[in-house]
């Protein structure tokens, strides 16, 4: 077996372990078209010149079980119609994967990725096209035993469309990968649906992150927009449907944020925009660290949350305005569609409570109602005070916000956003007492 040192390709594998289909591979010449009919092709493929490999019938490609089943050590690859089958083997330290590329302007269509470390690895693979793949993990493993289901590593210009990835470690992982556009894509059953670190200039747009033990993270990074995505049902410990970590820039429109332990996570980062989102069913909508980081919240649909806003901070300058607040029981007695007085985002219980998670048991309770209501009538007793100065009266529309459920209409019209937040809301409160 050829030994390849940690951080280094893997290269062409020993005679044993490469396909019968290699011999086509190596007579193609550059540019070729080699079609490949139904069966099953056993051992690994190395790729080393521009061609498209193309499967009629959906063959099935078993790899060695020693490394990656595809390597793609050329630009101007392209690999589409396959099953493929990594047999659970490989080396992590070598991010052996279904599909390894290292060559520019790859593009992977219509693949079916199971039982591999990584499902799909890129490796300085710029101009990456990556799209309607489905990526099953390796059941029965922890995630540290595991890879991602599609992994971005120093990259430039990609686009991953329309690929499902399930029962991985992270769902996307994107390291260094910038001036991507992602759409269409899923990820669930993960420990991070996104998992994202010094990568700028990318746009989310209609993905579903869904179930990570952990949730999303976006971290280090600068001028990112995510529009009509939704990030539900992340419960983990400490789990969050939406995190920045020491990011700038950032503009979330139209995406649907419900039944996660946190709702948007925000710290170190500066100007980060939430507009027209809908924040609904978890413990704590939002989580806020920065005093200064010039945030701002405007027109969004906070419903049936636990608590509005966990403010770790002193001060902060971020800017709450015109939001609607289920929780927010002031009259619109002139009829502007404004709440008569500012909502208060926080309050001494939420203060008191800090970060203790056991509290959360006790935010429906009497005692938590009395407090609140002896911090609206004895406002000397406010830890930290942080308002929405123009509250909406009533939910606003939101035609862009998804469903959540993906299978469903693509956009909630007016009026709607609010109903099926309070529904998520619901089944996240009945969810929490049976515990």
């Amino acid at each position: 077996m050829t030994v390849v040192a940690p951080g280094r390709l893997e290269g062409r594998p020993p005679r044993e372990q490469l396909s019968a289909l290699q011999a086509r591979i190596d007579a193609a010449s550059p540019g070729a078209t080699v079609e490949v009919e139904a069966g099953e092709y056993r051992g690994d493929l190395v790729l080393d010149r521009p061609l498209r490999l193309v499967g009629r019938g959906r063959p099935r490609l078993v790899g060695s079980g020693h490394g990656s089943v595809v390597r793609i050590r050329a630009d101007g690859v392209t690999v589409e119609g396959f099953a493929i089958d990594g047999r659970r083997g490989g080396d992590l330290s070598l991010d052996s994967a279904g599909v390894h590329s290292s060559g520019r302007d790859t593009t992977l269509r219509d693949l079916e990725i199971r039982e591999a470390l990584f499902g799909i690895y890129l490796r300085e693979a710029g101009g990456a096209t990556v799209e309607r793949c489905r990526v099953r993990g390796i059941p029965g493993r922890d995630p540290g035993e595991k890879g991602s289901g599609i992994h971005a590593y120093n990259l430039e210009g990609f686009r991953f469309d329309d690929n499902e990835v399930v029962d991985v470690r992270d769902g996307l992982y994107l390291q260094n990968a910038s001036r991507g556009l992602l759409r269409r894509n899923t990820a669930r059953d993960v420990r991070y649906g996104l998992h994202y670190m010094f990568s700028d200039d990318n746009v989310f747009e209609d993905n579903t992150f869904e179930n990570g033990a952990a949730g999303t993270a976006i971290m280090y990074s600068k001028r990112i927009v995510f529009r009509r995505n939704r990030f539900i049902r992340n419960r983990g410990f400490a789990s969050v449907g939406l995190l920045f970590q020491t990011c700038d820039d950032v503009l979330a429109e139209a995406n649907l944020v419900a039944d996660n332990a946190r709702g948007v996570f925000i710290e170190g980062s500066h100007r980060v925009t939430l507009r027209g989102n809908a924040i609904a069913g978890s413990d704590v909508a939002v989580v806020l660290y920065d005093p200064a980081g010039g945030h701002r919240f405007e027109g969004n649909a906070f419903v049936g949350n636990r608590s509005p806003l966990d403010l770790v901070a002193r001060r902060t300058d971020t800017v709450f305005r015109g939001n609607y607040w289920s929780g927010n029981d002031e009259p619109d007695l002139d009829g502007d569609g404004t709440a008569d007085r500012p909502y208060v985002l926080t309050s001494v219980f939420d203060h008191f409570r800090g970060n203790l998670t056991a509290a959360d048991l006790l935010s429906d309770s009497f005692a938590a109602a009395a407090i609140g209501a002896a911090e609206r009538a004895f406002p000397v007793l406010r830890a930290v005070p942080v308002e929405d100065a123009q509250p909406l009266a009533r939910p606003p529309s939101l035609p862009g916000v998804p469903s959540p459920d993906p299978g469903g209409a693509r956009a909630n019209p007016a009026g709607i956003a609010a109903s099926f937040a309070l529904a998520l809301a619901g089944a996240s409160v009945l969810r929490m007492g049976a515990r």
